[in-house]
């Protein structure tokens, strides 16, 4: 406790001036007789000048005369004194009986009411959004309903009352199975599980409903009913109604690419084999069937699995490709089958879909289906033998709807002899083989991709290039193009860069051409270089064996066989 000396030394003047609240006494007459430095604080007014002046004269708003009138307590009053927002309490000061005085409490509360304008301001946006929401829920073609934790329903709309004949106010209030009689609504609330898309008998009317639950910091709040399709049969129209506008759509998509498209170009020509090829193309990619395309690099093995997908029924799925050769053996499988959320060191949270999932409804285009290794072979071969993958760190099977084309450059059979290639994948691949041939074996059809690559590349480089040196087109003739198609299409790239004019000459072109034209009287020199080339993508060095290497066919190469 405070000695008694120093609870002498602080005086009442003291206590009342460290105030927070203002205090103000009268005498009858109304007249000042005591002010505490809080109001000074809170009225901005010097308390020295106000001391034996009116009330009325500086604070006419207090009110503090009328405790003189009756000698009760006003407690709980709120004024406004310029920009404060007081609460004042006023209490009569009674000696022997007798009213001597008024005293009025002063407490500012002007951040406290601004806090009560803008709560109600938001209040009142609420209610507006509330109004809002019912005309948007009112109006709304989906029958809605939603329910609070205990199945109360708190809301629904007048397309879900109306399936009961009733308004959406006789459900409010009531439980959900005294209104819709359905366990699904029971099991979401029950377990936070959705239900999508199920379809049920409502009084009578066949629809599509979903569930959802509600959740809030993790926890069930509540569910939400929602109504798609008042009827089935609805449904059934509209899609009777897309598949009509798919079909018109696939009819003017294929009249455009048989008009207009220059991969399309890239297959036409005079070539018997390529017509063949083209014929047989057609006629597998209305099919589903498993198609493997061999031929050597560069003769458009892609384009061809491109045109198989466009042309075929899936052409709205997907077209996914994968390169074997160019994913590491030990990403491969992850790439083509997927993985779960902490399948691996370094996997992506949530996991990851394969290319054959992403595929699914499409088409998948495996290149270099050769360079594949054994283990990734047997994986790849369950998935076309059971049409389902499973996800790294998953033993959940997953069905896929997936048409598999594949290509490859080498040659399988030697490669099952040698044990370097599964002989029961081979045989899955090998559904229907369609064989490119190489650009030498079509060379009736240089003229026309040269062509077509002139079309693309003007437009490509904003060029208008019409014209090609007949020195150039003998060169381009004569040349056995180990990169087949994606040569021509390199050197014909090459020129655009290197022109300037408007015609393709000689000096365009890259300089083992230019030396194939000086060189045009030694037919070994000629073809000795494009043939080796080529024979490198051809099995058992097929190509070597139309290349006669005697020394007597030297002599005739260079000249000096003078018989």
């Amino acid at each position: 406790m405070l000695p008694n000396e120093q609870i002498n030394s602080i005086t009442l003047d003291e206590i009342l001036d460290n105030t927070n609240n203002a205090i103000i006494a009268v005498n009858p007459q109304g007249q000042i007789i005591y002010t505490n430095d809080a109001v000074f604080n809170i009225l901005g007014i010097p308390v020295g000048n106000l001391l034996g002046q009116s009330i009325t004269a500086h604070f006419p708003e207090t009110g503090l005369l009328r405790v003189f009138e009756n000698g009760i307590a006003e407690l709980g009053q709120q004024l406004k004194v310029k920009d404060t927002v007081l609460l004042s309490n006023r209490t009569p000061i009674y000696s022997h009986g007798e009213l001597v005085g008024a005293v009025a409490v002063f407490q500012d509360i002007t951040i406290l009411q601004n806090f009560l304008d803008n709560l109600v301001i938001e209040h009142e946006k609420t209610k507006q959004l509330q109004r809002t929401l019912e005309v948007v829920l009112n109006t709304a073609y989906d029958g809605l309903i939603v329910v609070n934790k205990e199945g109360i329903v708190t809301m629904t709309n007048q397309a879900f009352a109306s399936f009961f004949h009733q308004c959406p106010d006789d459900m409010m209030g009531k439980h959900i199975t005294e209104v819709y009689k359905n366990p699904k609504f029971i099991e979401v609330l029950e377990t936070g599980q959705p239900v999508f898309g199920y379809i049920h008998d409502l009084n009578g009317h066949e629809i599509i409903a979903s569930r959802i639950p509600i959740i809030q910091d993790g926890n069930i709040v509540g569910a939400m009913g929602k109504v798609v399709f008042k009827n089935v049969n609805e449904l059934y129209a509209l899609t009777k109604k897309f598949d009509s506008l798919r079909f018109e759509l696939d009819f003017y998509k294929k009249t455009m690419l048989q008009t207009n498209s220059p991969a399309l170009d890239l297959l036409r020509g005079k070539n018997p084999l390529m017509a063949s090829l083209v014929q047989t193309w057609q006629r597998v990619a209305k099919s589903s069937s498993t198609v493997l395309l061999r031929g050597e690099s560069g003769t458009g093995k892609e384009l061809f699995a491109q045109l198989l997908h466009t042309e075929s029924a899936r052409c709205h799925g997907a077209f996914i490709t994968v390169n074997c050769a160019a994913v590491p053996e030990n990403l491969l499988e992850s790439e083509l089958f997927g993985y779960e959320d902490g399948a691996f060191t370094g996997a992506r949270k949530g996991g990851k879909l394969g290319k054959f999932e992403l595929a699914d409804g499409g088409t998948i285009f495996l290149d270099e289906i050769g360079d594949m290794e054994m283990v990734m072979q047997a994986k790849l071969l369950r998935v076309i033998q059971e049409r389902e993958v499973e996800r790294l760190g998953s033993s959940k099977p997953r069905k896929i709807d997936v048409r598999l084309v594949a290509a490859t450059n080498r040659d399988l059979e030697v490669m099952i002899r040698d044990k370097q290639f599964r002989e029961d994948l081979y045989y899955r691949l090998n559904v229907v083989t369609l064989k490119i041939p190489p650009l030498r074996e079509r060379k009736d059809d240089i003229e026309s991709l040269m062509q077509t690559f002139l079309n693309k590349f003007n437009l490509q480089f904003k060029q208008n290039v019409t014209n090609m040196t007949i020195e150039t087109q003998n060169v381009l003739m004569k040349h056995r193009w180990p990169g087949n198609i994606r040569e021509l299409e390199n050197i014909i790239e090459r020129a655009f860069n290197m022109l300037d004019g408007s015609e393709i000459q000689m000096k365009h072109l890259p300089g083992y051409l230019q030396t194939l034209a000086d060189d045009e009287t030694h037919p070994f020199v000629e073809g000795s270089l494009e043939t080796i080339l080529a024979a490198v993508n051809q099995p058992r060095g097929s190509l070597l064996a139309d290349l006669d290497t005697s020394p007597r066919a030297r002599m005739r190469g260079g000249g000096l066989d003078k018989e």
